[in-house]
């Protein structure tokens, strides 16, 4: 595949040349800035400073080039609006379809200034991620805070378009007023639910959709799913996505995600118990929940490969896996079986198909609902989490019907049996196979989309400016750079996906590695610890973990709402790694007697950190994960749910081992690993990003 950069220079308009950001030119002045470090000649203080005021230069120029358009823009809609104004009192079809026909080309013309505009927020975001890449430096972050919020700031211009809504609203208006004079007297203001229907009016919704990146708690949520998205725009006023969307299947994968969070944390409350209730030690409790994990490590793979044929097959046979595994792990107290308990629970993660939602959600849902549908992956995970453990407080019955015992140990296997086979029946009735793109066509619909933007909606990136100045001597270099940062082929190997991890990346997988044991430990041991040293019945132990359960969503609220505009993500992620080691180290059993005012505040304070701190490092991974792990196999979900996976097996692990201690020393030990990879990515995080800047 031809690069990105080369690709866009081939053609170019001839009446906005030079008002494009000079990618050409910032790319040589990172490569320039790199020499000089590397051999002393300049200092950090100078490069920063040099660099903001060269992107203040180029922003200035686009923001300038922009509102001089939208005069343009305003004066031709001002100029139909008076002759709109003489139809009022005589009625005239041909010109109203005149005026129709003129606000339609006023409306190609903004689609065309807001690719303009997108094509330099995405060279501005490239040209941000070369410079941190080749100088080590924290620079983004820097600079998009600096410049976001403050009122002089011409970067708002560009990343929340200022101004051109109200252009929109304008063509949007009078066209509405022009497709229906049959004596209605409400405008589109009264009707805000029924948005004009008109083919260029949603290509500009679709545009405005897709220029819209602010930090806002939709935004947050939805990366918080890491499901990433395609850097470069569709101009044309059709996307492909919306034929392959149907909003039934969308909403089947969340029952599905939330359906399996229930699954996951259903047995937690009881898992003890009915690990002696078979004759097992109660810290055994560990190998139960972990055995779904252990299993799902190897179905996230399988199920991410077969989500490039089909969707609704991989979710018909999770669902069968779900209900055998759900009947074998109720049945397994009537063959008074711990085989039988942790087959069925490996038959239960082996019938994970999270990949698949992510997958479905990235592949098939247009991109101007993209981000409601990923807010709502995560919001149906987090629903999930809080309801499994109250249902298991609910089900405290004991009964038989004919040989089955039915009590607070197999109701919860039952239950779920149930859900899944009603779901099985569901999906089979309402979910719809999108159709699907192979690997060429994948390919051939990323050069369409480039063509497009060459031959009339964008302006490329490069100007002639400094051209020819040095070309020769890079022009090998930047040819291999550019195509192994830009090509949007998928990778075909964990290998080759690894080999696109940045430092950084790494370390933030890293975190989120720590913070998924860190949780574990606490929900996994939960009714062990406050059986022994508080003697909580199964009810309590839900009502605790409900509670952990239910601050989710109200904590990404906060951060995605408020904090996140205060303070830059790396220093959230830092704040939050440190809370999250203060209540690990708070909840080490070292006063006598433990009290439950210790253990739930000390856990109240580890999750939320924890919680905080997952949304925080997800919302980076998405946006410095190479553009390559979108798609495919091997994606960038794939890759965090691995880690995360992995880190839930050695903590149940964990727990299940330091039962041979004793219960009486099972908190203190289950804490100390967690207590030292604490450690561990702060030292990480502080010599990975405190150093750049």
């Amino acid at each position: 595949m031809v690069a990105f950069g080369k690709k866009l220079k081939d053609r170019q308009i001839e009446e906005w040349q030079g008002y494009y950001i000079n990618y050409k030119l910032m790319k040589k002045k990172v490569k320039q800035y790199a020499r000089q470090i590397e051999t002393g000649g300049i200092e950090r203080r100078y490069v920063l400073k040099d660099f903001s005021r060269m992107l203040d230069i180029q922003i200035e120029k686009v923001v300038l080039f922009l509102l001089e358009q939208q005069g343009i823009l305003s004066s031709r809609i001002a100029k139909f609006g008076e002759q709109q104004e003489t139809l009022q009192i005589e009625l005239d079809l041909v010109k109203i379809a005149a005026l129709r026909e003129g606000y339609r080309d006023i409306g190609r013309d903004l689609l065309k200034l807001l690719f303009f505009v997108e094509i330099n927020a995405i060279g501005l975001r490239k040209i941000l991620k070369k410079f941190d890449k080749r100088l080590g430096y924290g620079f983004t972050d820097y600079y998009v805070k600096t410049r976001a919020n403050h009122p002089y700031s011409q970067l708002q211009q560009v990343f929340k378009h200022v101004g051109l809504g109200a252009v929109v609203g304008a063509i949007s208006r009078n066209l509405a007023e022009l497709e229906d004079r049959q004596g209605s007297y409400l405008s589109i203001y009264d009707q805000p639910t029924r948005p004009l229907q008109d083919p260029v009016i949603d290509a500009i919704r679709a545009a405005v959709d897709r220029l819209s990146y602010s930090t806002n708690f939709l935004t947050f949520l939805g990366q918080h799913a890491l499901i990433m998205h395609e850097e470069l725009p569709m101009p044309t006023e059709e996307n492909p996505d919306d034929e392959r969307y149907n909003f039934m299947s969308l909403f089947m994968n969340l029952v599905n995600t939330f359906l399996y969070m229930v699954n996951t944390y259903i047995i937690v409350p009881t898992a003890d118990d009915y690990s002696m209730s078979l004759g097992a030690a109660a810290t055994v409790c560990g190998v139960v929940i972990g055995a779904m994990a252990v299993a799902q490590i190897f179905s996230s793979i399988y199920f991410s490969a077969w989500s490039n044929k089909s969707y609704f097959k991989p979710l018909v046979f999770s669902s069968i896996l779900l209900f055998i595994g759900n009947v074998m792990y109720a049945l397994a107290y009537d063959f008074n079986s711990i085989s039988v308990l942790l087959l069925g629970r490996l038959f239960c993660g082996l019938g994970s198909a999270r990949a698949v939602n992510r997958r479905y959600i990235s592949d098939c849902v247009p991109l101007k609902i993209r981000m409601q549908a990923s807010a709502g992956f995560v919001s149906a995970s987090a629903l999930g989490m809080a309801c499994g453990p109250a249902l298991a407080g609910l089900l405290q019955v004991k009964f038989k019907i004919y040989m089955i015992h039915i009590n607070q140990n197999t109701l919860p296997g039952w239950v779920m049996a149930v859900a899944w086979l009603f779901y099985l029946i569901w999906l089979s009735i309402s979910f719809r196979e999108p159709d699907r793109l192979s690997h060429k066509d994948l390919v051939h619909d990323y050069d369409t989309r480039i063509d497009a933007l060459e031959k009339g909606a964008t302006q490329p990136l490069l100007s002639s400016e400094a051209h020819q100045d040095g070309e020769d001597d890079d022009q090998e270099c930047d040819v291999s750079e550019e195509l192994l940062e830009d090509s949007h082929a998928p990778v075909s190997s964990l290998k080759a996906a690894y080999k696109l991890l940045t430092p950084s990346v790494k370390v933030q997988l890293l975190i989120y590695f720590m913070l998924k044991y860190a949780m574990e430990i606490l929900l996994a041991e939960s009714s062990v610890i406050t059986s022994y040293y508080f003697h909580w019945t199964t009810g309590k132990v839900s009502i605790f973990l409900v509670c952990l359960g239910l601050t989710v969503l109200p904590v990404n609220i906060i951060i995605g709402r408020n904090i996140s505009n205060i303070f830059e993500d790396r220093q959230i992620l830092l704040a939050s790694e440190i809370m999250v080691f203060l209540g690990i180290l708070a909840s080490f059993n070292v006063i006598i007697p433990y009290t439950v005012t210790q253990y739930v505040l000390s856990g109240l304070v580890m999750f939320v950190s924890a919680e905080v701190l997952e949304g925080v490092n997800l919302s980076l991974l998405s946006r410095v994960m190479s553009s390559r792990l979108s798609r495919g196999t091997y994606n960038g979900g794939l890759l965090s749910t691995e880690a995360g996976t992995i880190a839930r097996v050695i903590a149940d692990a964990t727990i299940t081992l330091g039962g041979y201690a004793g219960e009486s020393r099972l908190l203190n030990v289950t804490l100390l690993p967690s207590l030292a990879i604490c450690i561990l990515t702060i030292i990480c995080t502080c010599l990975t990003y405190n150093s750049q800047y």
